[in-house]
């Protein structure tokens, strides 16, 4: 009897361990997760649309639409080396770094330049576009400026940037320029260049470079380094809080390991897919 009692007294003891083992297997926890804030209107780098598709991701803030682009995919690839999962968050250019340092998102991926003004309020990673960060200026094919090779034979037009970007600031580095006033995203730029309400807007070469395919009636216009803007910062940077360290220095060794020839090719995939998608 006395044997019995014993079994009875240790069952009772070991069923709380099966008990609570499996409800610990059940809440296994997930992975932390990495929220990456983007304008996601910036082609090719950042743009959103209503179909998903096996390349673009769920925006959080912004139901029904997925956001595609450079930016998003190395963003999606430092948070598979970090071990996080991507949160994507569409945010207004202007917005991105308030929503930054009130602690709404953990990093920028849209594409933002690591310039004087911005390094005072955000630390910036190591670059991660796929060359060198270069402007110029996008102008219609018939346009009595399509044959400028300086930034002096500007003089008089009428440029137009976008508002809180560099590209807006070195306008005034147009000698006599006529400095419209800037809009709010990119592909205003365009259209007031392609409705004649602009004679040129001020473009990153990648940028420019592919609104030139998409659109026969505009032509981008390069410069040489002597001859063209002088710009002052490093490059395309991922942007997280000044405090946080750790995560800067974790963003720049998953960016360490991604080389130039894949960047490439995630470049020419999201232009191909931007391109399918305008026309």
């Amino acid at each position: 009897m006395k044997k019995y009692i014993v079994l009875l007294v240790l069952l009772l003891l070991l069923l709380p361990m099966f008990f609570f083992s499996g409800k610990e297997e059940e809440k296994k926890p997930s992975k932390p997760v990495l929220r990456v804030g983007s304008e996601c209107d910036y082609v090719p780098n950042s743009w959103e649309t209503l179909t998903p598709t096996e390349f673009n991701f769920p925006i959080v803030n912004h139901a029904g639409y997925y956001a595609d682009g450079y930016d998003i995919h190395i963003a999606k690839l430092v948070a598979s080396q970090l071990d996080y999962a991507l949160e994507v968050r569409k945010i207004a250019w202007n917005d991105l770094l308030p929503s930054l340092n009130r602690g709404e998102i953990d990093v920028i991926f849209s594409s933002m330049l690591d310039t004087e003004e911005r390094r005072v309020i955000a630390a910036f990673s190591d670059p991660y576009e796929v060359r060198k960060t270069e402007y110029g200026i996008i102008v219609e094919s018939v346009s009595p400026y399509i044959t400028a090779k300086a930034l002096s034979d500007f003089r008089g037009a009428k440029i137009i940037g976008e508002k809180g970007t560099k590209l807006d600031d070195v306008i005034v580095q147009i000698p006599g320029v006529v400095h419209l006033k800037p809009v709010d995203t990119i592909q205003g730029m365009v259209d007031a260049v392609a409705g004649g309400k602009a004679d040129g807007a001020v473009i990153d070469i990648d940028t420019g470079h592919f609104y030139e395919i998409i659109n026969t009636n505009l032509t981008l216009i390069k410069f040489s380094d002597d001859k063209g803007f002088q710009l002052g910062f490093r490059g395309v940077c991922a942007g997280v809080r000044k405090g946080d360290r750790e995560l800067l220095h974790r963003i720049n060794l998953a960016l360490s390991v991604i080389e130039l020839s894949e960047r490439q090719k995630i470049m020419d995939a999201v232009n191909s897919r931007m391109a399918t998608t305008l026309r």
